[in-house]
């Protein structure tokens, strides 16, 4: 790992989200809903308060995964039909930034994953089910249409010390 992690407090922070099950292979159908988000966020005269994410709730590499494609709001507001609201938990986190075409998330993830093992940090999971493991893209593909100068920001809650 070229970069290394930052362990970081944070706030909690209202969100909305589309919330799919999808496999690897189909993650993508996720992310293309983000757009989705910025309609119903104009529509409803809410400007974002951040940068949009991919929130992975349960991870199965053979089976589904289910991931939310969201994007923070200022304050807590109401969903509707498919839009969920949410809030991210507030707590310590492991924070990485990634610049480069989107696939070498998978392998940077691995990285960041077995850099908390050597520290013996644990993440906050119970029966599978992530507290809070986000991908944020801060990167507006539209202004740089090449991949391999997007920065996607690795985001994970760390379990609450005893």
């Amino acid at each position: 790992m070229t970069t290394k992690p930052n362990i970081e407090e944070r706030e909690a922070q209202p969100y909305v989200a589309i919330r799919r099950r999808v496999t690897m292979q189909t993650i993508s159908e996720a992310a293309d809903r983000i757009p989705e988000l910025f309609v119903w966020l104009g529509t409803h005269g809410i400007v974002p308060a951040g940068a949009p994410f991919l929130k992975y709730n349960v991870i199965d590499m053979d089976g589904e995964l289910e991931i939310e494609a969201g994007v923070p709001v200022p304050a807590p507001v109401e969903g509707d039909k498919e839009v969920l609201a949410g809030t991210l938990p507030a707590g310590r986190y492991a924070t990485l930034t990634h610049t480069g075409h989107p696939d070498g998330l998978l392998g940077l993830t691995t990285e960041l994953l077995d850099w908390a093992k050597t520290r013996e940090l644990n993440w906050d999971v119970t029966n599978n089910r992530w507290a809070c493991r986000l991908e944020v893209y801060q990167t507006d593909p539209t202004q740089e249409p090449d991949p391999v100068r997007w920065e996607t920001e690795l985001v994970f809650k760390l379990a609450d010390r005893p």
